[in-house]
């Protein structure tokens, strides 16, 4: 990989809004789900303040442009001293697939959650969503878990 193709993966600030917002657009898109401008704004602000400890972003950067972004949620657990982080967004545009950034932005999660002692990083998707399983199958370990909802 060139060195102008490499990610810079970097906290999600303030300046990111509007990339931001166009990225997570597209992925509630392929979840086929909408969200409004209200959850938008009050999302954002949460993931960009850097003191804000209960939820964090990272994006991933090529040539200036925004490319992927990664939004996380620490939370505590039951059956853990220390807290946990739910990996609940990543998405990385269809012109930077195969560079590495979808790896790149969960090895920077992985190293905020290495740095700030949290207990685990988890996450989940469609099981057919076969793209990103052949990633999170090399760096993750699936579990037999099945999710339910109201």
């Amino acid at each position: 990989m060139s060195e102008s193709k490499k990610p810079v993966i970097r906290p999600l600030t303030s300046v990111d809004q509007e990339q931001w917002a166009g990225l997570w657009r597209e992925y509630l898109g392929f979840y086929q789900s909408e969200v409004g401008e209200d959850v938008f704004a009050q999302t954002f602000e949460k993931l960009s303040q850097e003191n804000y400890e209960a939820m964090f972003g990272f994006v991933a950067e090529i040539e200036g442009q925004l490319v992927g972004i990664v939004n996380c949620i620490n939370h505590d657990h039951g059956w853990k001293l220390e807290q946990v982080v739910y990996l609940q967004d990543l998405y990385v545009s269809a012109s930077a697939r195969k560079l590495g950034v979808g790896q790149a932005l969960i090895e920077a999660v992985y190293d905020y959650a290495d740095q700030h002692k949290k207990a685990n990083v988890y996450w989940m998707t469609r099981t057919s969503n076969e793209t990103a399983r052949s990633l999170y199958d090399r760096i993750g370990m699936q579990t037999d878990f099945i999710k339910y909802q109201r």
